[in-house]
């Protein structure tokens, strides 16, 4: 079998090392499945771990999150069954799913959606996933919710646009260059140009001055005072990622206001509990409410050009970026 292989850290991405190992089919342990890889996304956190910058990543492995596949070995119950999922173990504390096998603890795979291809349903994990547990430890989006997503045009933004606008919340995007919204909606999405407009007074302005019941800010300290200003009497702000780690804090602010802040680390979040999630979101996956990102062939990988793909994601692709195996 063929699997992507980092040996040591590297933090230059123009000279990424990778290797492809050729090694034998897994044992399986008990209570493990062994499902053939179909397609691989490649997230941020994967570029990240490979560039070093998970100190609690396991040397040398195989990275890699989100999977969708086949079972091929494991309880007879699972046999031949396509699948997808996505942990936070996966690729950091143990070998991932950049990889033409994958081994997992059975109870962590779940059946895809049968109207998903397989380049779709192993594009989904972490996105959604980051997008429904922020939006879950924040009480849920709810009719007549104002959201407002900081970096909605980013893959966790987008999910959460589509986990919102399901649920009847009323949301508004922000970006940084004025560019439309570009993900599936259930409903209009207002966006707001951060380089040109002070985002918490137009939002201030569209909802008569009750501001925004939940703030998913996926960018972190850029919008960070903003965003404050922006929340409503009770709202909360959700916290996924950040350039830089200190930032100004108003605390009288904070109180007075009734504000609450929620930090979500999916990495903490391990197959099993990733599993729990995708079946909470195969229903409406299954009705056509939420969305699979589309998938183009020119960012779909070959193993053998994963350090491109890496490259790619490191880069900012738009799109979203696939191993197939």
């Amino acid at each position: 079998m063929k699997n992507v292989r980092v040996l040591e850290k590297s933090r230059d991405i123009d000279s990424l090392a990778l290797h492809l190992d050729v090694q034998a089919e897994p044992v399986l342990g008990e209570g493990e499945c062994l499902v053939e890889v179909a397609s691989a996304a490649v997230n941020p956190s994967d570029v990240k771990a490979v560039l070093g910058f998970m100190p609690h990543a396991v040397w040398p492995r195989t990275p890699g999150r989100d999977y969708a596949g086949r079972v091929i070995d494991g309880p007879a119950a699972l046999l031949g069954k396509q699948v997808w999922g996505c942990g936070g173990e996966l690729g950091i504390r143990r070998d991932g799913t950049h990889a033409r096998y994958l081994v997992v603890p059975a109870h962590s795979v779940r059946e895809k959606p049968d109207n998903l291809t397989m380049d779709e349903a192993g594009a989904v994990g972490v996105p959604f996933i980051t997008a429904y547990e922020g939006l879950r430890r924040a009480g849920g989006a709810k009719r007549r919710d104002v959201v407002l997503v900081l970096g909605a045009n980013g893959k966790v933004g987008q999910a959460a646009i589509q986990l919102a606008t399901m649920a009847g919340a009323t949301v508004i995007g922000v970006g940084r260059q004025g560019e439309p919204y570009i993900g599936h909606a259930s409903d209009k999405v207002l966006m707001i140009d951060a380089s040109t407009q002070k985002l918490d007074e137009v939002v201030r302005e569209a909802t008569d001055g009750h501001g925004a019941d939940i703030v998913y800010n996926t960018v972190g300290s850029p919008y960070f005072e903003r965003a404050n200003l922006a929340m409503a009497v009770g709202g909360t702000q959700i916290f996924i990622s950040t350039i830089e780690r200190p930032v100004p804090f108003d605390i009288f602010t904070f109180y007075r206001g009734q504000h609450t802040y929620v930090g979500v680390d999916t990495l903490a979040l391990d197959a099993q509990k990733g599993a729990a999630v995708l079946e909470k979101l195969l229903p409406a996956f299954e009705r056509g409410v939420l969305k699979p990102f589309p998938i183009d062939d020119d960012h779909v990988f070959s193993l053998d050009d994963a350090a491109r793909a890496y490259q790619a994601v490191y880069r900012g692709a738009s799109r979203r970026v696939v191993l197939k195996p």
